[in-house]
């Protein structure tokens, strides 16, 4: 039975919490630090964040006055496109453990796809991995054709993709490649960039269980296996993502969501191959 401290085994045995806290897009360093410490207050244990979003720095002002544990906390940086390549890595996570103030992350994660730098940025991954500055490494944002290229100049089979992922986009070909693999699938936008609320259907099945739009797409992932990492300000809706535990979705009502599915059409972020970053 799932419920707020639940975790995924990654492939290197390092235990991952099925539920995040996403921060993209939150800059604000008052709203960075008040929104982590309310997740962790709602019983949140992961956060994820990135070099690119700027808010590093507040986060670990945040882990600092948390209260909770270093040891029960799960935290997920990202080298971002710029600073791929080996050296870049090991200057990019040096950077974020600085800003985090901490002395390693759970896992690093490869941001974007850039296919000329496969094989250095992955040399770079195993480095990071290999002097104990993470505990895990993975990729965002590769589909099939990108995890098949990696493995061919590589031999990598990452430890997390995280991926766009919710009722509109389920891109169910990449969710069976990565578990048959033993590739975690952690999805980013679940509640779908917060218009959850415009699919009648999630409203409807939200209704019978007296809970929100949001928290269906959050529960349907789950049931699915994939890790989510809902990301919001308010206090609110934050403790509201994380109430995901005390009730289940039928087997009619998963394949009711999963009828949704609009394929490319629902990407509501840029697609990987076509990114203008």
């Amino acid at each position: 039975m799932l419920d707020i401290s639940s975790t995924v085994r990654l492939a290197n045995g390092v235990s991952m919490p099925v539920l995040g806290f996403g921060t993209y897009k939150i800059v604000s360093p008052d709203v960075v630090e008040r929104s982590v410490l309310t997740a962790f207050e709602a019983g949140y244990r992961g956060i994820d964040t990135a070099s690119v979003y700027d808010n590093e720095e507040a986060i670990g002002r945040a882990l600092s006055a948390c209260g909770v544990p270093r040891d029960e906390l799960f935290i997920t940086s990202k080298v971002w496109n710029d600073e791929q390549g080996e050296e870049g890595v090991l200057r990019a996570i040096e950077g974020s453990l600085k800003r985090l103030g901490v002395d390693r992350v759970d896992l690093y994660l490869v941001h974007w796809p850039i296919p000329r730098l496969y094989e250095s940025t992955w040399r770079g991954m195993e480095r990071v991995l290999a002097d104990g500055l993470t505990r895990a490494i993975g990729v965002c944002n590769f589909l099939v054709p990108h995890l098949e290229e990696l493995a061919v100049r590589t031999g990598a089979v990452p430890m997390v993709d995280q991926v766009e992922h919710h009722p509109w986009l389920q891109q169910p070909d990449l969710r069976r490649y990565c578990h048959d693999r033993g590739i975690v699938v952690q999805g980013w936008g679940p509640v779908m960039r917060g218009r959850a609320d415009e699919e009648p259907l999630l409203a409807e099945i939200a209704a019978a269980h007296g809970v929100s739009s949001a928290q269906v797409a959050l529960r349907w992932a789950l049931q699915h296996g994939v890790v989510v990492i809902p990301k919001s300000v308010t206090p609110e809706r934050i403790r509201q993502n994380a109430d995901l535990f005390g009730f289940e979705l039928s087997h009619d009502e998963i394949a009711a969501i999963d009828a949704l599915d609009r394929g490319e059409a629902g990407r509501l972020g840029q697609h990987p191959d076509r990114t203008s970053f």
